[in-house]
């Protein structure tokens, strides 16, 4: 287990702590809600979020303005889980929202791209574009509860599409055109869509990618489809001569002179359709509403990232990651949203991000673990551009070591708040992470985010505190998920999440709450490391492994096996002209006893050509352990969902030699 810091690495200033949001609220709601708590303290405000839900998310919902067709009859009829009922009466529309806080002339989106030119979409181009694309989709025979897909990368044409869609009361989902075209139809072909936006093609390290045959091969698996709607984003000349007759081009469909008239729908009428990893079968389609959404990307942006009118986030993700859900939502505080279509780290310049961040005066700047530890093993100094307007950077996708925060420090500044935070497409939110407020312990999650009551669960599933357990929920939160789709009784809805503890949701990562308030994140417990007993994070050793210069990507895999033994070996992509030989074998466990423990030391050290993720670029921990185990590739992983498919009979054969070994 990662031991917890003494002291915080950062601390607020408390000049700037007294002008966020957040603390206006906490003074707002003391003082209209009528709360004896001093509710500037972010440790009673989070207290009060979570044993007063009710007063809780209903001040959210005034301090916010949210405009209702109708009103709610009460915030929470129904406290159960899964089935809570969240201001029961209330009709809305999330798109807006989305739209209602644009100034006409000042930037609503910025379009980005890897040749570091982009485009301005200011808030009355945008609303006009939305406007626009509607009417289309109404003349395609689009209506309320009807399903729209996007096969787009990152640019404002999928914000615009989306919008469009939510507008009149379709639903949405959208995934990366990196997906090979059967991939995208097994997530798209089970809510049998009406229409699809595709785009022509996307940029990706200096490389221009064609997808137009491969929108055509996916218009062809969706037999529901009335319409294609191709997007010219990448200039491709003409369309190729076997496109199906009614397809439209983009600029038809958004040119057109319309009012926006937004249909108001109930609070929990399905909003988007994200989708699990599906690694294994069929991806889940996970539905969440309208309200939920709007509630929690509220909180969750105005509250906790401190967005409002006249700043800019910069968060580099794809389309089919949750966190791009958050980057439309910024528009719902006022903010700029920043688009981007490329690879975060150039062959030709690595420090593209941090460029366009300086250009464009970013003020949160969000990435991944991944990311800045390959800025700092690489030598990339983003200081030499000027970051003086990110006050925040936010990082979610896996843990984020201890190591990093220092990097950030020195090479991006010492005023910037490295917040931390862990989530999930279940929740299209965060479970934990941090608030302008609230300083920062190196290595781990400021708190809990307000509204989650969030707790570790030892295994007998009582709550405990400075020691590892199972991340769970105790209350529910407006933007769970109002079912799977096509899971007509609940069944995998429930089992998915309430099946160990009735009533609790049950996430599947270890954690640990500290006793100074923080969190911190040990990796995936379906993929535990339990060797004699002792339950191990994942995460814990990859920190210290990938902290080693010799050592690019790291993957520690505990294996039960057929005669009661447990293999524990460690998958090791070594760094560019580093070669792993026994000197360097005895450094990383020395590495391990030393900045783990001697229990978290592997018993074999393997170099592998590359780690295996998921499109969405989680380690894919449970399948390797099953590969490991000899489970039949067929039944362990989808490869149109793995980044390196070629790497899938590399980890199964390794298994087969351990076995044979074993057994010869």
């Amino acid at each position: 287990m990662t031991t917890p810091y003494a002291t915080p690495f950062w601390t607020p200033d408390p000049e700037s702590t007294g002008r966020s949001r957040i603390a206006d609220f906490g003074r707002w709601a003391a003082e209209h809600r009528g709360v004896e708590a001093d509710l500037r303290d972010y440790t009673a405000l989070h207290r009060w979020s979570v044993t007063d839900l009710e007063s809780f998310w209903g001040a959210v919902w005034e301090y916010f303005r949210i405009d209702a067709d109708t009103p709610y009859e009460r915030v929470l009829a129904e406290e159960t889980m899964p089935g809570a009922r969240w201001f029961p009466g209330a009709t809305l529309n999330y798109a807006h929202h989305a739209l209602r806080n644009l100034a006409d002339d000042d930037p609503a989106v910025i379009a980005l791209d890897e040749t570091g030119s982009g485009y301005e979409v200011t808030g009355k181009r945008l609303r006009s574009q939305v406007a626009s694309v509607a009417a289309t989709l109404r003349d395609l025979g689009v209506g309320q509860g009807d399903r729209v897909v996007g096969y787009l990368p990152n640019t404002p044409h999928a914000i615009v599409a989306f919008l469009a869609a939510a507008s009149l009361g379709a639903v949405w989902s959208v995934c990366g055109q990196d997906y090979a075209p059967q991939a995208a139809a097994d997530r798209f072909g089970q809510l049998e869509p009406t229409v699809l936006i595709a785009a022509d093609g996307y940029l990706f390290n200096a490389t221009t990618y064609d997808r137009r045959e491969a929108a055509l091969e996916l218009a062809r698996a969706l037999p529901t489809l009335k319409a294609t709607v191709l997007v010219d984003h990448v200039g491709l000349p003409g369309l190729p001569s076997n496109y199906p007759s009614l397809v439209l081009p983009w600029e038809e469909a958004v040119t057109r002179t319309e009012e926006l008239a937004c249909t108001p729908v109930p609070f929990d009428h399905p909003l988007w359709v994200l989708f699990s990893s599906g690694t294994t079968g069929l991806p889940k389609g996970i539905v969440h509403g309208h309200g939920g959404v709007l509630v929690e990307h509220l909180k969750t942006l105005g509250l906790h990232s401190d967005l409002g009118p006249g700043d800019r986030l910069l968060w580099y993700t794809t389309t089919h990651w949750m966190m791009w859900n958050l980057v439309v939502s910024t528009l719902l505080t006022g903010a700029t949203t920043c688009t981007y279509d490329g690879s975060p780290a150039l062959l030709t310049q690595p420090d593209i991000l941090w460029e366009l961040a300086a250009r464009h005066r970013v003020t949160l700047f969000g990435t991944s673990p991944q990311y800045l530890l390959g800025m700092a093993k690489f030598g990339i100094d983003p200081s030499t551009h000027d970051l003086s307007a990110v006050r925040a950077i936010g990082c979610t996708g896996s843990a984020l070591p201890a190591s990093a925060y220092p990097w950030v420090r020195d090479h991006v500044g010492e005023h910037v708040q490295l917040v931390s935070t862990s989530g999930g497409t279940d929740i299209a939110s965060g479970f934990a992470g941090g608030a302008p407020t609230l300083p920062v312990w190196a290595g781990e999650l400021s708190a809990p985010c307000l509204g989650v009551a969030l707790a570790a669960y030892d295994e007998e599933g009582r709550p405990v505190v400075d020691q590892v357990g199972e991340l769970v929920v105790t209350r529910p939160m407006p933007s769970m998920p109002l079912r799977f789709w096509n899971d007509p009784d609940g069944t995998r809805y429930h089992d998915a999440y309430f099946s160990t503890y009735e009533g609790v949701w049950r996430h599947g990562d270890w954690i640990t709450l500290t006793s100074h308030g923080s969190v911190i994140v040990h990796g995936r417990s379906d993929s535990t490391l339990n060797r004699n007993g002792v339950r191990l994070g994942s995460a814990d050793i990859h920190d210290v492994v990938e902290r080693l210069p010799e050592i690019a990507e790291a993957l520690v895999i505990g294996a039960e096996e057929p005669d009661g033994g447990y293999w524990m070996p460690l998958f090791v992509v070594l760094a560019a002209g580093r070669e792993l030989d026994d000197a360097l074998r005895e450094r990383i466990r020395e590495a391990v006893r030393t900045g783990a423990s001697p229990r978290h030391v592997p018993d074999e050290i393997i170099e592998v050509p590359a780690i295996p993720h998921t499109r969405t670029g989680k380690k894919l921990e449970v399948p390797v352990k099953r590969l490991l185990q000899g489970a039949p590739v067929e039944q362990v992983v989808n490869p149109a969902t793995v980044d390196h498919p070629e790497l899938i009979g590399l980890y199964a054969r390794l298994g087969a030699d351990r076995r044979a070994q074993r057994h010869g």
